[in-house]
């Protein structure tokens, strides 16, 4: 069975930076395209950013354009979620998801068009 998994969550203060990290357990990434998701407590699931299997698309949610940035290894498997000037409210439960993409330049957005999915990293912004 595949595995996504997430690491590099944690509690930090209001105006720090935090790496989070996605690797598949038997993927072969540079196959799919891949996103970041993010659940606060008591809130729907929600999209954050998105990256193409190239990397070369991008996509991030309003809130978090210009803070957070979505890029990705394809040597080391590896997608990343560099967040930068955190405030409280992007406290949540943050997922990686993938997708296997036929088009370099695809990237997905929603929760559905995702098939695989990691059991999520915690990520706490104290204010």
């Amino acid at each position: 069975q595949v595995h996504v998994v997430e690491s590099g969550g944690g509690l930090v203060q209001a105006g720090d930076s935090l790496r989070l990290s996605c690797a598949p357990s038997e993927l072969t990434f540079s196959s799919y395209a891949a996103g970041w998701f993010r659940q606060a407590p008591g809130k729907e699931r929600e999209f954050v950013a998105a990256i193409s299997k190239s990397g070369g698309n991008t996509y991030y949610r309003n809130s978090v354009a210009g803070r957070f940035t979505i890029s990705r290894d394809n040597a080391k498997n590896t997608v990343y979620l560099q967040m930068n000037s955190l405030k409280s409210e992007d406290t949540a439960v943050y997922y990686c998801a993938a997708e296997p993409a036929r088009i370099p330049g695809r990237l997905y957005t929603s929760e559905s068009e995702y098939d695989y999915w990691g059991q999520g990293s915690q990520v706490t912004v104290s204010s």
